[in-house]
């Protein structure tokens, strides 16, 4: 089902210039990975939802998702959405449901899946690496 919202030019304009990956969140993030060591690959059309960073050594893959178009929070977010609920509510959604869909299809193929908001790597990037430094050591 195609949602289609009729956007003024200007609009239009300036949701091309939101970035999708190479955002400062993952660039900080796989700084940190390739100083602890940790060598990956980044954006790999290979895998399912083109995880931001992939490990295939250990079989790890690492999204890095943005609050507003992952659903952070939705019940309570989703309430607050005043200005085209027609559109922003169902494509979020759509968003969440495939974000699932990736996630069971790399487990199934034996991947362990990581997720991050970006506001947890601004806020606590130390602890985010070590989640996945740990989970590497459980492989």
């Amino acid at each position: 089902m195609a949602y289609r919202f009729k956007t003024s030019k200007k609009r239009s304009d300036l949701m091309k210039k939101i970035k999708s990956n190479n955002t400062k969140p993952e660039v900080a993030f796989r700084k940190a990975l390739w100083a602890c060591g940790l060598r990956y690959r980044k954006n790999d059309t290979r895998y399912p939802g083109k995880p931001d960073i992939v490990i295939p050594k250990f079989k790890v893959a690492v999204f890095i998702d943005g609050e507003f178009w992952h659903g952070y929070r939705w019940k309570a977010k989703k309430k607050k959405i005043k200005s085209n609920r027609g559109y922003w509510i169902p494509k979020i959604e759509k968003n969440i449901k495939r974000d699932k869909a990736n996630n069971r299809k790399l487990r199934k193929e034996g991947w362990k899946v990581l997720r991050f908001w970006e506001k947890s790597i601004k806020k606590d990037l130390p602890k985010c690496v070590g989640k996945v430094k740990r989970t590497i050591k459980k492989k």
